[in-house]
């Protein structure tokens, strides 16, 4: 997912998406441990897409405490 549509989301939209793919994570995580040998991408989108997001809630945060 690009970075400008995560922009336009609601932090409330971000959270359940954050959320959604810490659970993706963590079922990547147990199928590779019972080595029913998931695809090696998908870690690093999964992993990357929840970096852009936390990055974006923070930055949705730091405008509110200057405003």
């Amino acid at each position: 997912m690009k970075a400008s549509e995560l922009r336009v989301k609601t932090t409330d939209e971000l959270v359940a998406e954050l959320e959604a793919l810490q659970k993706e994570q963590f079922n990547l995580r147990i199928q590779k441990g019972a080595e029913e040998a998931p695809r090696p991408h998908n870690f690093k989108r999964v992993r990357r897409t929840i970096a852009q997001i936390k990055t974006i809630l923070n930055e949705k945060t730091r405008e509110g405490q200057r405003s």
